[in-house]
């Protein structure tokens, strides 16, 4: 059913998740207090309230809350069974807007209602995400997907994000002050993406850019039916990669495909340094055998320096220099100078099987990410780690936030091509595979 209004008042939204942070630290009391009598410590019930609640706000509000917890859901070992369970809807469809606030943003973006600009317009949604949703349109016989932006995202961004950081931390355990310069960096993204004369730009470039990879096609822009708050490209055809996922296809498709995922984030993010940050199932499509990305509102751009340090820990010959181990990691800020020798140990037994496993598919000429015990034991180290008390007592900002968006991208791209069930040729740059 679609959604007849959204709370564009900054002391509305923030009234609306205060209400929510508050109903979640009630829900904690009553824990509390019924542990102190039972002595029961299973969270399940806690959770499964507390993310119903959580996840109702944030959906109608959309914007930056919904964003949070689309990148919270992707990484399943960072929550709670019940918070990745409840989030992960917001990878695919949020509770579409009312066609009467679609024309009002035409009325104010263009001074024409969508039938003034285009020959036809559909009144529903036919998707709709944190940031905006998309319409079918056609102009001269030619079909066009039109994504429209929410009233007020933009607006309410920071102030949203302000409120939610308090429940985000609560649900994941970490320390406030430690988290900080990982939320600026959210914040600046999730500007971008409010952005459509930016993600205009960006998604020309990449496109171009991308364009000689195989077993990939992308949408066309059009700058002259987009604004800041519109913007217009191709209506793709193709199945949505998650349903595709779900589909009969036989294996050689599924590894076209996720050699085509492989290839675009690897061309983006060893070649262009600038690449589509957004890895869920929702941002692609599958028109036979061909992949078709979509969405390029969230990319993320790196500096030869974070690149080099941070690629730096994949080459195999640092697995046996524990010396030259934890050099990589002081330069990366993940070892800190007045971290205690114990402290250092820790860090390094934690990250070091983590790197270890998660660089497989670099030192592979062929790799197979329908192994599940892979894909298992990325979950399960992830989980490890999250119990670590000795982790979560180290205090301290923890490597670059330009990790956050790279890690990010990474977790994802493996997630989709365990999914996919695919065997695919990992090339990757020659420097890092050195003897």
């Amino acid at each position: 059913m679609a959604q007849k209004s959204i709370q564009t008042s900054r002391l509305r939204r923030s009234a609306s998740l205060l209400g929510t942070g508050a109903q979640v630290g009630l829900n904690y009391l009553k824990y509390y207090g019924k542990k102190s009598i039972t002595g029961n410590e299973d969270k399940t019930d806690l959770h499964e309230q507390n993310a119903i609640a959580v996840y109702k706000t944030f959906s109608e509000l959309k914007g930056g809350p919904l964003k949070v917890a689309q990148m919270l859901s992707i990484d399943q070992t960072l929550l709670p069974g019940p918070y990745a369970r409840e989030f992960s809807q917001a990878q695919y469809s949020a509770p579409p807007l009312s066609y009467p606030l679609v024309v009002r943003t035409f009325n104010r973006e263009f001074k024409k209602e969508p039938l003034e600009l285009f020959d036809t317009f559909t009144q529903e949604a036919a998707s709709g995400a944190s940031i905006g949703q998309v319409h079918r349109a056609e102009l001269n016989g030619h079909t066009y997907a039109v994504k429209v932006q929410y009233p007020g995202v933009a607006q309410s961004l920071k102030t949203d994000l302000a409120v939610v950081k308090p429940i985000a931390i609560r649900i994941i355990g970490l320390n406030e002050s430690d988290m900080d310069p990982y939320f600026k960096e959210v914040e600046e993204r999730l500007l971008e993406e409010t952005n459509y004369t930016l993600e205009l730009e960006r998604s020309q470039e990449l496109t171009k850019a991308c364009g000689h990879l195989e077993g990939i096609r992308f949408p066309r822009y059009y700058p002259k039916l987009s604004t800041s708050k519109i913007l217009t490209m191709d209506w793709m055809n193709g199945v949505p990669l998650d349903q595709f996922i779900e589909t009969k296809a036989p294996p050689t498709v599924r590894n076209k495909i996720g050699q085509a995922l492989w290839d675009f984030y690897h061309f983006q993010i060893h070649e262009l340094q600038l690449f589509h940050a957004d890895p869920h199932p929702g941002n692609f499509l599958v028109d036979g055998e061909t992949l078709c990305p979509l969405d390029f509102g969230c990319t993320k751009k790196i500096d030869n320096d974070f690149y080099t340090k941070n690629f730096h820990l994949l080459k195999p010959s640092l697995l046996e220099d524990r010396i030259g181990f934890a050099k990589a990691l002081l330069a990366l800020g993940i070892i800190l100078p007045s971290d205690s020798p114990a402290s250092r140990e820790i860090i390094m037994e934690t990250v070091l099987p983590s790197i270890e496993l998660l660089a497989r598919p670099f030192r592979s000429k062929h790799f197979d990410f329908g192994d599940t015990d892979f894909m298992k034991s990325i979950y399960e180290l992830g989980e490890q780690n999250s119990q670590n008390k000795n982790l979560k007592e180290l205090r301290g900002q923890r490597g670059s936030p330009h990790s956050l968006y790279l890690n990010r991208s990474y977790f994802g791209l493996y997630s989709l091509l365990s999914r996919l069930r695919a065997k695919i040729n990992p090339t990757v740059p020659r420097w890092i595979l050195e003897a």
